[in-house]
């Protein structure tokens, strides 16, 4: 009994030390950043705004507080002062992460129904309602020209 016992503690301390090494491994560098001045960090916030969080998905990169978003917001500040463009930078994360990370990415032909597709909705919406109307307006035309109704 005693020895069972011992081997599910030692088990057990295993899988807490396992869990440990991965915890530790999630950390990152806690610093908030520098900015050297107000056009940087303006220009860091309208960027990271325009960029996705690739784990979060629905936040963008500024509002996520997922660990690859902390690391993400350095390396984009790491590209800024390194004088990469705004284009540059995202040219960078695109050829990371692919077309994801941007939420306005470029008219191509792979995110024209991206682009297009709630205008095309629309529009057969447009042409549904059209044609119902069209063909109630027909059959209530029909109706009113029956002169034997008693109403």
């Amino acid at each position: 009994m005693t020895r069972c016992f011992a081997i599910a503690r030692t088990l057990l301390l295993g899988v807490l030390l396992a869990f440990t090494g991965i915890a530790i491994a999630q950390t990152s560098d806690p610093t908030p950043l520098q900015f050297k001045d107000s056009t940087e960090e303006t220009r860091f916030h309208q960027l990271t705004s325009e960029l996705r969080c690739v784990m979060c998905q629905n936040q963008s990169l500024a509002d996520s507080n997922a660990q690859i978003a902390h690391d993400l917001r350095r390396e984009v500040l790491d590209l800024m002062r390194e004088g990469k463009s705004d284009r540059e930078v995202k040219q960078f994360l695109v050829d990371r992460y692919g077309e994801f990370v941007l939420y306005k990415p470029d008219v191509t032909p792979g995110t024209w129904l991206l682009w297009f597709g709630p205008l095309l909705l629309v529009l057969a919406g447009g042409v549904v309602v059209w044609r119902l109307l069209r063909r109630g307006n027909a059959s209530r035309g029909s109706v009113g020209n029956d002169d034997n109704q008693e109403w």
